[in-house]
Formats: C-alpha cells, structure tokens, sequence
C-alpha cells in the first residue's frame, strides 16, 4: 500500500513539476489564491506549496521533483513568506548543516532564492537550530527520508544554537575537501554562497560577519570574524561559489568601522568599534587582489609591498574571466578606501602595482574608469581637516565626489552585472 500511494506522488508530482519554471502556462495554479494580498485566512493554493514542503522528507526521487519545483516557484514573492516560516526554514538549513543529506544542493538553492527577501534574512540570521554533538555534530531536525541520522546516534544531549556558523562551517569544509568520491558531505554547496551575499545586504547580517564570534562550538573561547571562514574561495573554479563570496566581501565593506578587521593579517587582532573584543584581522586584501593579478613580474622593491600570497606569482596566472566579478572587487577596493587607514593600508601593500598592471589589461571600460578613480585615491594627497574624523577615529572621505560611494544607491539585485553607462559612479550593494 505504501508503495502505491508513493507511486500516485510521484506522478502527481511529474505532472506538477513542469509548470512550476517561469513562463509555465499553467504555473498561476501556484499562486492563484494569494492575488488578493494574501490576506485570506486560508488560501485554497497554499495547500499545494504546504504539500510540497511536506513532500521535500520523502523519498528520494519524490524529495527531489518537491525541492526542484520549490526552488522554480521560490522567485515569486507570494509563497516566500510561507516558504520562510520558522518551522519549515529550521528544516531546509539543519538538512544542509547534515553531511548525509543527499538533496542538499538543491535545499542550498531554496535557501539562496528565499534569502532574496529581506525578511526571509531576517529570520535566518537570528535562527536557532537544534543539534547533537558527537563525532561530528548532528542537526536534529534534519531527518527525512534522504537524510538519514547517523549510526550509532549521538549519545549527547540536543542544545539549540546560532545556525549561520553551522552553515559558514558546511559551506567552507566541504570545499577543503578536494576528493569528491572520499568526502562526507553529499552536496557542493555552492550556493550557500549566495546565501551569505544575501544577508550581507542587511546590516544586521554585516554586523555578525563583522563580529568576534567562537571559531567553533567545541571551542567557544578561540574567536574569529565569520567572514574570515570564507575568504579563501575567491579564486574558485565555481563561479557562483566565488561570486557569492566577492559579493559578500563587497557588502561588508560598506561598513567602514569594519575595515580595520577586513585588511588587517591574520596575526593582528582587531576590534570593530563600537565592541572592544579582539579577533584575528580577516586578512582579506590578497584574497581580493588574487583575482585582479596576472603573471607580469615587478621590480624587486614594489614586489616586496605585495601580500606574500601575490609575490612570485607563476607565468601561468590568469586573472578573473568574469568581468562582473573583476568589477566587483576593484568596487572593493573602492569602498576600502574610505577611510584614511584603509588607504593607507593598500597604499602599502602594492595595490596600485596590481592594478596598475590590471588597468593596461583590462578590456572593459567600466572596470578602467573604476581602477582610475582608485588610483586616484591611493596616489593623490589625504585630505588634512581635522574634523574628518569617524567614529571610530578613522578620518574618512565625506565628499561624495571625490569619495567612495559617489550617489551610493544601496539596493539588493540578484546578479552582478556590469552596469549602464547612467550608473557608472554608482556602488550597490549585491
């Protein structure tokens, strides 16, 4: 009888699937309930988004065909409010934090395209899941029929914490992993990265990657900033992998209290103000230059300004094909450069002789008259008014024609593509 009643799922739901993508003829099935504002106490088509979330625990091939049309519907805003309820978002993230779920990819995808909205962040920057740590630690609320507990069970006892450290933890160890067919984890999860562009975007989302936090549960007392955990993936072969993270270290530089942290090695501890608990600096500049560096070899007294990571470099280094992305981190640099200790500091470290090199290679127009203005702003002369000061000491650039952020337009997109000609001196968070 079981069998049966899977089989009847499983073709309700081939039959459902293809007109779940954008352009679907019938893909209004969906959403026809909630046209009027949603403000029905129970809307008929919720039932259907309701049983897709429920059948996300099956079995595999049906988990798969309910995930896949959730990710398809998760662009219209009308269902992200039901797909982002507490209950059902404490599943998709603990099933990601597990190792063993098979489908979690997909449930990263969901993730990335419900943290499209701004209130589905919220939620998961302050949510809680519950684990039991063993061996390793175990997500509780995982369990589903492609997600199953380890064996033996772990014998500890359940306790509930912060989720976004799980995830940071899942999305970097995965990709330390370098043999696929030996690995624990069954997913990528590439598109956790995403997941961390998006909430970056809020400020209580940059306040927590720029926060002392424990490194690890095991270890409450070893602090690190968050988003040192994910620096080291810009010069992924993903695209999306790295894209996500040179979004997320972009959004976190508009906090020009954090710069300090951001440049700072490894080996410095720093505080960002107005919190006076020091961590490691997250070491970030050779992690955004990488991207921006060729082969070209330089004189021995600019060499020695490089980053160790950018000296040396190999007559086979290539920089980022993706021209998005290279405008995306010299919008970095840019915004580093607000404050006289973040010029000061790339002034230092031989960021103009890397993008020097960059601007004489650089195809796109965008991306030079960007490189001009960081030129600008690392070889012209500080400004000397005492009164510029932030307030964390810091003397920053307050004209915004001269600044970083000239007519900075703060708004959330889905991509990063190079922008229009009206929008050239224009930095958005993405």
């Amino acid at each position: 009888m079981d069998a049966q009643l899977r089989e009847v799922r499983q073709i309700a739901l081939s039959h459902l699937l293809p007109q779940t993508p954008p352009g679907s003829p019938h893909r209004n099935i969906f959403f026809a309930g909630l046209q009027g504002g949603g403000l029905q106490a129970k809307p008929k088509d919720t039932d259907i988004i309701r049983d897709l979330k429920i059948l996300c625990r099956d079995q595999l091939s049906i988990a798969h065909d309910a995930f896949r049309a959730l990710v398809n519907l998760s662009d219209s805003p009308l269902i992200v409010a039901s797909l982002s309820e507490p209950s059902f978002l404490t599943f998709i993230v603990s099933y990601i934090i597990h190792p063993g779920s098979i489908l979690a990819d997909l449930a990263s995808m969901l993730l990335s395209n419900l943290t499209s909205s701004s209130s589905a962040c919220s939620t998961l920057i302050s949510l809680h899941v519950s684990i039991v740590l063993g061996t390793d630690l175990y997500a509780t609320q995982s369990r589903c029929g492609t997600s199953a507990p380890p064996d033996p069970y772990p014998a500890g006892e359940a306790k509930d914490v912060l989720a976004l450290p799980l995830l940071l933890d899942a999305f970097a160890t995965v990709a330390a992993e370098s043999d696929p067919s030996k690995r624990k984890r069954k997913g990528d999860l590439h598109f956790l990265a995403s997941v961390f562009a998006n909430i970056s975007v809020a400020p209580a989302g940059r306040n927590y990657l720029l926060s002392a936090q424990p490194a690890n549960i095991s270890n409450p007392n070893e602090l690190e900033y968050p988003l040192a955990k994910i620096m080291s993936f810009t010069e992924h072969k993903d695209t999306i992998r790295r894209g996500g993270v040179a979004s997320t270290l972009k959004n976190c530089a508009f906090h020009a209290p954090g710069h300090k942290a951001i440049l700072s090695p490894e080996t410095d501890k720093v505080a960002v103000p107005p919190s006076t608990t020091l961590a490691p600096g997250v070491d970030a500049l050779p992690y955004i230059l990488l991207p921006l560096a060729g082969p070209e070899e330089f004189e021995l007294e600019d060499q020695e300004k490089l980053p160790e990571a950018l000296q040396f470099l190999p007559p086979t280094k290539t920089r980022e094909s993706d021209p998005a992305l290279r405008l995306m981190h010299v919008e970095t640099l840019l915004l580093l450069c607000h404050t006289r200790w973040g010029r000061t500091y790339l002034r230092e470290h031989g960021v103009y002789e890397i993008i020097r090199a960059a601007h004489l290679a650089e195809t796109v127009d965008k991306i030079s008259e960007h490189i001009e203005r960081l030129v600008t702003l690392i070889k012209g002369d500080e400004p000397s008014d005492p009164n510029e000061l932030d307030e964390s000491g810091l003397e920053t650039i307050r004209d915004a024609s001269v600044g970083v952020p000239e007519g900075v337009e703060r708004r959330q997109v889905a991509s990063a593509p190079v922008e229009e000609e009206d929008e050239d001196n224009k930095i958005k968070e993405v």
